[in-house]
């Protein structure tokens, strides 16, 4: 199965309670920080809800 990474480019500050945690959730926490990921749909839906905060490279 593919994998994708997940760079979080924006900080959380400001962003309502539901989006922090779906960030939480991908295991970001500093902007900068890239994680990767299996290329699933609930990761997609995850990085649909939180698309202005993150960057995706396919892996």
């Amino acid at each position: 199965m593919a994998n994708v990474n997940i760079k979080l480019i924006k900080s959380v500050i400001g962003s309502l309670p539901k989006q922090r945690k779906t960030v939480e959730a991908l295991g970001l926490s500093k902007v900068g920080q890239v994680v990767e990921k299996p290329d699933n749909a609930q990761i997609r839906g995850m990085i649909e809800r939180v698309k202005h905060l993150v960057e995706v490279v396919e892996a």
